[in-house]
């Protein structure tokens, strides 16, 4: 509201000039033309923000026609020049000099016209730079306030596109957090529903035996705990300390297939090729597949599991193989782990294939590179 005051207050005060000018300097006209071309010109000034072009228009034909009637109409020429300036501001259309260049080139051909050579004098080139200089600060201030326009929108598209990102790594750090709670939680779990079952069976036949059974269920309980607690811990306030436990790799592996043994789960583990230092994506992923594998190999076969690790140069190569028991309504899953494993891999680069085999065995294999690939390296 304050702006559009201020710029009606400018209006009134260019047209108040505007009239001014064309009464004293077209003193010499006729009496009856010159109060015509001072309201002429005020009304022009008032109308230019609405009619850039038009009143351009209008003002170069009147004073067309005062030079073909051979009077010179000096207030009229100073007229141009602001409705050129003006034009070039506020028109949408990109062609200041296109409308100065048709302002000047007019007043040359009527003037032309009406005395010849005569007007050809060192008076044109003022009203060329008064032209020509209004159209050119009017286009510079308007390429001025489209540059200021563009910056600032671009600045308002960063902080957009900065909440965007913000936002997408909450969601990614979500989904990371979910699938190292459904790892860790569902491999302790099983170890422990397999314990409780034998401190059952325990109880019913051979008390004596249920204790080492219920240590069993008690360290995988403190086990899982203190997993969830470390995955957990990403969630902390920025100013705590940061956990110095390393995230877990095949250098845990034995401890993962101990556990496993221990519930009497038979694993054949054969490694192939020298033991080597993987990249921490990789190695995590690695232990992360292999945990779920195994895991449901737990849980839905007949209670044993070939694993075979291989090294390479390049790649580490997992394959985790077992047999299929028959489906059971407790048995059944969700979906996450394979879906968490295949993401695990991709995240690392590697690939990863699981699906059933012929005579009733199901397979996963995976293969994770044991270099660094390019995006993982700071730039």
């Amino acid at each position: 509201m304050l702006e559009n005051r201020r710029a009606l207050a400018g209006d009134v005060l260019l047209a108040v000039t505007a009239f001014v000018l064309v009464l004293r300097l077209n003193y010499e006209l006729a009496t009856t033309w010159t109060p015509g071309l001072a309201v002429g010109a005020a009304v022009l000034m008032l109308l230019r923000r609405h009619r850039p072009i038009g009143v351009l228009v209008v003002d170069v034909a009147v004073t067309a026609v005062c030079i073909l009637l051979d009077r010179a109409p000096a207030g009229m020429f100073i007229t141009a020049g602001v409705l050129a300036y003006n034009a070039a501001l506020y028109s949408a259309r990109r062609r200041p000099w296109h409308l100065a260049a048709v302002a000047y080139g007019t007043f040359c051909i009527c003037g032309t016209i009406s005395v010849g050579n005569a007007w050809w004098t060192s008076a044109q080139f003022g009203l060329f730079a008064f032209v020509f200089g209004g159209a050119g600060a009017g286009d510079s201030i308007r390429m001025r306030r489209a540059y200021i326009a563009e910056v600032t929108e671009r600045a308002r598209q960063a902080e957009l596109t900065r909440e965007q990102e913000a936002r997408r790594r909450v969601m990614d750090e979500r989904l990371r957090i979910a699938r190292e709670l459904h790892d860790v939680v569902a491999h302790h779990i099983a170890v422990i529903s397999v314990h409780a079952g034998a401190a059952d069976h325990a109880l019913r036949g051979q008390p004596d035996k249920v204790w080492p059974v219920l240590a069993h269920i008690r360290t995988a309980a403190d086990t899982v705990l203190e997993e969830i607690k470390a995955v957990i811990s990403v969630l902390r306030d920025e100013n705590e300390m940061d956990s110095t436990e390393p995230a877990p790799g095949l250098e845990r592996l034995p401890e993962l297939l101990d556990a496993l043994r221990a519930t009497g789960f038979e694993i054949r583990h054969e490694q192939r090729g020298p033991e080597r230092e993987l990249p921490a994506v990789a190695d995590l992923a690695a232990y992360r597949i292999v945990q779920e594998a195994l895991t449901n190999a737990h849980r839905y076969g007949t209670g044993s599991a070939v694993l075979d690790v291989e090294f390479t140069p390049s790649a580490v190569s997992l394959e985790i193989t077992n047999r299929v028991a028959a489906p059971r309504p407790e048995r059944t899953g969700s979906g996450f782990g394979l879906l968490g494993m295949r993401e695990r891999a991709a995240a690392a680069h590697g690939t990863i294939t699981a699906g059933p085999l012929p005579g009733g065995r199901f397979r996963v294999r995976a293969t994770l590179p044991a270099v660094p690939v390019l995006s993982e390296r700071p730039s």
